[in-house]
């Protein structure tokens, strides 16, 4: 980026933060601090520490850039000759190889035809696992699993065998005032820590000061500082509960006794034509804080009006508000409302999770870290949330496919608006976006291009007619997108395009719950003779058990040493069972009807050399597609059935085998291999700008000179099918 450019980019953030971007002063009283779980959690520590702390970065960045203005100008390049002077690099998360050359060939995608055949076009070998967090931190690094730390959404704590988030973790910690001869407690503070090992590529051009705009890729929260360059974080930011994502609803039904439909859940009254009620937010002092809101309901023209805090908005039934600012004592989220149901007897409001706010962040969610509040600024309000489209809301029927829809196209709007942003700013240096869309309702309508899947067996015809094109249709919006982003490019012969996706998609018919299997063949063992065991594990007697599984990806050993009441010695005997293991689990077949259900069950320590491996599941479960982990083996439960149907709306997935899941690759410049993977785009990326790729990534750079297949670098120890 030229000097010019970057003096602009660092007045654009002071401006922001100078200008009215910033949130207010905290009242004169107690400012909360609070840790909330599961999840990443946060810490809310008042507006007022924010507005000082954006104040100084502020006038910071106004005092250094002169003088780093004059170094820069008296040094040289840190930097090798460059092959482009910029490149842009667009993530589908989740985008078929299968899928797209099928919508290609219709006529659908006729933007990516035409890259595909002036540039190039093939499948991207993903990553092993093949789960987004694990090949977007792949992409990020250049290293598989075993070297960047993460192999699941989750993981198990080997000292309570509970659940922790694979990415991240927060810590509350006592905060001191060191005075030489005494430290002196004052509170507390909650401290957020990246998991993920390795480092990511732009922090390397940043170090070589080659300027990097990285917008929402997965697996950068919380956001780590590098040198020339800003990111806004995205899979695994918390809403303001600290939680994955938790939505509300409110309904004048009377909930059945026991229910549980996720998220969380209240009843409402109607008094007269005004309902009530209150939204909830993050721990205080005295409970959860929550934040009254009112429904005033004109039941003649079908439109209401919402008030949340100081704002009103009107809408109708099955209709979002814009986002709305959620206050809280000391802090403030954002969140949409939507009105499911209103008729003659029942009102149902859908309330996203509520989102923590652009405007006024309670914790780091870009860098710098008024960068997320510029983006608000310039463009409005926006979800921060990592996984923000609701997936679990339509998975347990508390909004419908239309609401989910609409969700996810509103915050496919807000992504462009982003890419559009840094393309205009980044005219030398390296940009990436990654859009969730396509993950997001590939999951949750691939059973419209099966009709005999059973999730479908409460589907009326008129459903299935309605949505049988919402994935080809989702293909053709991205394709428009790339044709808007090349007509931006135009025919600028010094920027490379790449579009990327880090794993394509299959079916999931048959959930498979490994624990119950576990158990059964005498892996696995509960207390008292119980046939059956809850969530996380709660009736395991540990003393027995060698083996068990949690999350999407793996089988545990109950190791000797590593976990608190590990009985399996490492060493042969830990190596016997996992073959043991390996052998049974690909003799598996399914009793509907015979099928295979594992294509192969690989030996981590067999397919994975790096230091990260010892924590790692010992085995990966490549399954067939149509297979995946069942819902409840997920969260440790032991059931009464091994094979289960998947009836939820998520009935796409990618947590098979990886072989049978590539992502895609389409480049407007040729490539040196007909095999890119997806640990390639870290190499390739520092290749085009002259900086050397360390020694210890395992990719190569697609660029430059075809190799010849006697030369070609060593393809990852995942063993290709015979």
């Amino acid at each position: 980026m030229h000097l010019r450019t970057k003096t602009l980019r660092a007045a654009a953030l002071v401006a922001a933060a100078l200008l009215g971007a910033l949130p207010a002063a905290a009242q004169p009283q107690d400012l909360p601090l609070a840790y909330i779980g599961p999840g990443a959690g946060m810490a809310a520590a008042g507006s007022l520490f924010v507005l000082a702390g954006t104040f100084l970065l502020a006038a910071g960045i106004l005092l250094v850039w002169p003088v780093k203005a004059v170094v820069r100008l008296l040094t040289p390049a840190k930097h090798g000759p460059q092959k482009f002077k910029r490149m842009i690099v667009v993530g589908f998360d989740g985008m078929d190889p299968g899928l797209a050359k099928q919508y290609m060939a219709e006529g659908r995608m006729p933007v990516l035809k035409k890259l595909a055949e002036s540039g190039c076009f093939y499948p991207l070998e993903t990553a092993c696992p093949s789960i987004s967090p694990v090949a977007w931190s792949t992409y990020a690094t250049g290293v598989d699993a075993s070297r960047h730390n993460i192999y699941d959404f989750l993981t198990r704590d080997p000292c309570s065998y509970m659940p922790m988030l694979s990415s991240a973790e927060t810590m509350t910690l006592p905060k001191t005032l060191n005075l030489g001869f005494a430290k002196l407690p004052f509170g507390t503070e909650a401290v957020q820590r990246s998991l993920q090992k390795s480092q990511p590529f732009w922090k390397l051009l940043g170090d070589a000061r080659v300027w990097s705009s990285i917008i929402r890729v997965p697996i950068t929260f919380p956001p780590q500082p590098f040198k020339n360059g800003t990111l806004l974080s995205g899979m695994c930011v918390p809403d303001i509960q600290g939680t994955q994502g938790s939505f509300s609803f409110y309904s004048t039904k009377a909930r059945p006794a026991g229910a549980h439909i996720g998220g969380q859940q209240y009843q409402i009254r109607r008094s007269g034509n005004v309902i009530e009620s209150k939204l909830t937010g993050p721990a205080g002092k005295d409970g959860a804080m929550k934040c009254p809101f009112k429904v005033e309901l004109d039941d003649a023209k079908k439109r209401a009006k919402i008030t949340v805090g100081d704002t009103t908005c009107e809408v109708g039934v099955k209709e979002y508000t814009p986002w709305m600012v959620v206050p809280f004592d000391g802090l403030t989220g954002i969140a949409r409302l939507y009105i499911q149901t209103w008729d003659a007897e029942h009102f149902e409001l859908y309330v996203t999770p509520i989102n923590i706010n652009p405007h006024s962040p309670v914790m780091p969610i870009s860098h710098p870290f008024v960068y997320a509040i510029y983006l608000a600024k310039l463009h409005g309000q926006y979800a921060t949330l990592g996984l923000a489209e609701d997936t679990w809301a339509l998975n347990e029927r508390v909004i419908d496919e239309d609401a989910f829809l609409k969700q996810a196209w509103l915050i496919c709007d807000e992504r462009k608006k982003q890419l559009w942003d840094v393309l205009d700013k980044t005219k030398k240096g390296f940009v990436t976006v990654v859009f969730d869309t396509s993950d997001r309702i590939s999951h949750m309508f691939y059973r419209f291009l099966d009709p005999t899947h059973p999730a479908n067996r409460n589907s009326t015809p008129e459903e299935m007619a309605k949505y049988k094109d919402v994935i080809p249709q989702t293909y053709a919006e991205m394709d428009k997108l790339v044709g808007e982003l090349l007509a931006k490019v135009g025919g600028d012969k010094d920027t490379a395009v790449a579009i990327i996706s880090d794993h394509g998609f299959c079916n999931f018919r048959r959930g498979v719950n490994l624990n119950t299997w576990l158990k059964e063949n005498g892996y696995l063992v509960l207390k008292d003779g119980a046939e059956t065991s809850p969530d996380w594990f709660a009736k395991v007697d540990w003393s027995k058990t060698r083996a068990f599984t949690l999350g999407l990806t793996g089988v545990f050993i109950n190791r000797k040493g590593r976990e608190a009441h590990g009985i399996v010695e490492k060493g042969p005997e830990m190596d016997k069972l996992c073959r043991e293991l390996k052998e049974k689990l690909e003799a598996l077949v399914d009793p509907l009807d015979g099928q295979k259900v594992v294509k192969e069950a690989f030996v981590t320590s067999e397919v994975h050399k790096g230091p990260y491996a010892d924590m790692a599941p010992e085995l990966l479960i490549g399954y067939h597609k149509g297979f995946r982990h069942s819902w409840d083996c997920a969260t440790g439960a032991v059931s009464k059935q091994v094979f289960t149907d998947n009836t939820k709306s998520w009935s796409g997935d990618h947590c098979v085998d990886p072989r049978l899941v590539p992502g895609v690759f389409w480049s407007n410049r040729k490539i040196n291999t007909d095999k890119p993977r997806l640990m390639d785009m870290a190499p390739t990326v520092l290749d085009v700008f002259g900086v050397s790729t360390p020694a210890y990534m395992q990719g190569s750079a697609l660029f430059g000179e075809r190799k010849l297949a006697a030369a070609a670098p060593a393809r990852p120890a995942v063993k290709q099918p015979v």
